[in-house]
């Protein structure tokens, strides 16, 4: 028998916080399925988050497909099998980055949204940067498995979008912080969501499952680094 997982190939970066989660996410579920001292094959090519950051900003969303892109085919020049991309807010350029590669592409939405059809939830809420919670790339793909999206309102949304990149993505956590976002968790259950969706790589820093144990929290972070693990045990025969 084969105990070499494929290579997980992670665009990172965006934040550095994210990147070491799922780092270490793939490393724990690697080892929780061989044991020993195995670990996940990673191949990482982290990019500078201030380029992205003001490609964000000022909506050069084109080009910072193609940035991504290239960083991806650094990627798999480096030897991965497949790609994840940790972040959920590049997500929105994720078509250049497969056009870009010849091996998978694994995708954070398409994560998700097999965890929400398995507990049978058909309305969810989305908290994320603003790019998640007012473009469509979430709301499109969701809506083809036939999954309602409830978000924020403005106000909350500059407050969601806020806290993400003033403290989150910076390694800061903050009490008060924490308790805002809980209280817009609420308000998104109030307007009928069944479930939450921790639409951020870095939101699952702030705030988690315990926090609000009668309402599911869907920690995207941890749905895409299982799925990469499923698929980076492929290898293994």
């Amino acid at each position: 028998m084969s105990e070499t997982p494929l290579t997980v190939g992670v665009l990172g970066g965006m934040s550095s916080q994210s990147t070491i989660e799922y780092y270490r996410l793939l490393d724990e579920g690697i080892n929780d399925a061989l044991g020993g001292h195995h670990a996940a094959e990673i191949a990482i090519r982290s990019v500078d988050f201030g380029e992205i950051e003001r490609f964000i900003r000022e909506d050069r969303w084109d080009e910072a497909g193609a940035f991504l892109a290239d960083a991806a085919r650094d990627i798999e020049a480096a030897g991965a099998d497949f790609v994840v991309m940790a972040t959920n807010t590049m997500h929105r350029v994720a078509p250049a980055i497969e056009d870009a590669l010849s091996v998978p592409f694994v995708h954070i939405v398409d994560a998700t949204a097999d965890a929400i059809d398995d507990a049978g939830v058909d309305t969810v809420g989305v908290l994320g940067t603003a790019a998640v919670m007012e473009g469509d790339f979430y709301a499109e793909r969701f809506g083809d498995r036939g999954i309602d999206v409830i978000v924020p309102d403005n106000e909350d949304r500059t407050l969601v979008d806020d806290v993400i990149f003033e403290e989150l993505t910076a390694g800061v956590i903050r009490d008060e912080s924490r308790e805002a976002y809980l209280r817009v968790i609420d308000d998104l259950v109030e307007a009928g969501a069944e479930a939450v969706v921790l639409g951020c790589t870095e939101i699952d820093l702030l705030v988690d499952q315990s926090d609000r144990p009668d309402v599911p929290l869907f920690d995207t972070t941890a749905l895409h680094a299982e799925r990469a693990v499923e698929y980076s045990l492929q290898g293994v025969r």
